[in-house]
């Protein structure tokens, strides 16, 4: 049996990716540590509208988590890009070799196979 072999070299760029799903996370959880501490910072935690309607603490952290969670993910994909960004500058390139080989069988066709 005989074989044929070919090399490829490649080159490409490494560098590391900030996950953007944890990042948005943990913005989110800021968002909640934020409304928590907003509703039960201030008084007891009970609201009274413009109108006289009481709303309770529930309702306030609620309302107030409508608005923390939002800004908390907006901060931490800002701060995802900021950080993707950086690490751009340190991106660094490698070479990458690929070898394929193929086995000749006794003149008959060949089978190729492939190994990397």
């Amino acid at each position: 049996m005989a074989e044929e072999i070919t090399e490829r070299v490649e080159t490409a760029s490494v560098r590391r990716v900030p996950k953007y799903g944890v990042f948005l996370l943990l913005g989110a959880a800021l968002g909640i540590i934020a409304a928590l501490a907003l509703t039960f910072g201030f008084d007891d935690g009970t609201a009274t509208s413009a109108s006289g309607l009481e709303y309770s603490v529930g309702q306030v952290f609620g309302f107030t988590a409508l608005g923390a969670i939002p800004i908390g993910m907006a901060l931490g994909g800002v701060i995802a890009l900021v950080l993707d960004r950086v690490n751009r500058r340190h991106a660094r390139e490698v070479r990458i070799a690929h070898d394929r080989i193929r086995v000749l069988d006794d003149g008959s066709a060949p089978a190729a196979r492939a190994e990397d």
